[in-house]
């Protein structure tokens, strides 16, 4: 397993009536994952963001859920980009259940690179180009 950008407890209160982790909570520890992910790759801060009028904005989500994850069930989330665009990037997460040594679900995200003030779309330059060319899974 690469690097986990993000480890979590799915407790009682995030579970439902049947006893596993409600969808709810599984978007919020990848969305969780996703800030840990920009940071590595990026350095991106709220702080950054504010300062420079640049953020990023989700704009398609798709989950698979692989196998249920029940209350006490320890998460590590892993994360990488599967292709960048010109204003967007696709990031894969993959939330891996330590208590059953098995991947529990993914989540592939498309995000752009959001001007703040324009509230736009805005084009990813060469040196955050590069930067993320470095987590950037190889072609098969």
């Amino acid at each position: 397993m690469k690097d986990a950008v993000y480890q979590g407890v799915a407790h009682p209160w995030l579970c439902d009536v049947m006893g596993h982790m409600t969808t709810r909570h599984y978007v919020a520890m990848f969305d969780d994952a996703s800030y840990h992910f920009l940071f590595k790759v990026f350095g991106w801060t709220p702080e950054q963001a504010a300062e420079l009028q640049l953020g990023w904005a989700d704009v398609k989500h798709v989950i698979e859920y692989a196998a249920e994850v029940g209350s006490g069930d320890l998460l590590a989330v892993t994360a990488e980009f599967v292709r960048l665009g010109g204003k967007s990037a696709t990031a894969k997460y993959t939330m891996h259940n330590l208590s059953r040594n098995e991947v529990a679900a993914t989540l592939e995200s498309t995000s752009v690179l959001f001007d703040m003030a324009a509230r736009k779309a805005t084009a990813i330059d060469g040196e955050m180009r590069q930067q993320a060319e470095r987590f950037l899974t190889e072609p098969a």
